[in-house]
């Protein structure tokens, strides 16, 4: 293969690659590199292939998980997802049957429903939040 073509396809995976950001397609550039380089010597086009595939497939299963673990880094629990697991106080009887209850957090005051049906948490209560679901905290009392 001529090494326009290598260069076209290099062009073409790293556009895709800044499209995507999924880090995939930036492994196959490379091995399409190595590829060019091969075809700028002379190397017939099996050969011209079987260095980018190689290379691509090398690259891909050693350095993409190594990436990945280095580009997210530890993940820091914000707004909302914080919430879970924190202590707050019910400021409204939490009753799921008759849809009424709320919880003060920080200050401010959310909408509330007991993780168990059958469970009446009542004012002044601490509980702690299950989960978040919308605008609605999951609670379950501390006993």
């Amino acid at each position: 293969m001529t090494p326009i073509y290598w260069l076209i396809f290099i062009i073409i995976l790293i556009v895709i690659e800044l499209a995507t950001m999924a880090l995939t397609t930036i492994w196959f550039a490379g091995g399409a590199v190595l590829a060019f380089f091969a075809s700028l010597l002379g190397v017939g086009d099996i050969i011209q292939w079987m260095i980018f595939v190689i290379v691509s497939l090398i690259l891909l299963l050693l350095t993409r998980p190594l990436a990945l673990k280095y580009l997210k880094g530890k993940r820091t629990k914000t707004n909302v997802d914080a919430l879970v697991g924190t202590r707050v106080l019910v400021t409204e009887t939490i009753d799921n049957e008759n849809a009424t209850g709320a919880v003060s957090v920080n200050g401010q005051i959310w909408t509330a429903k007991a993780l168990d049906n059958q469970q009446i948490l009542h004012a002044d209560e601490w509980v702690v939040v299950e989960r978040v679901e919308g605008v609605k905290l999951i609670v379950k009392g501390e006993n």
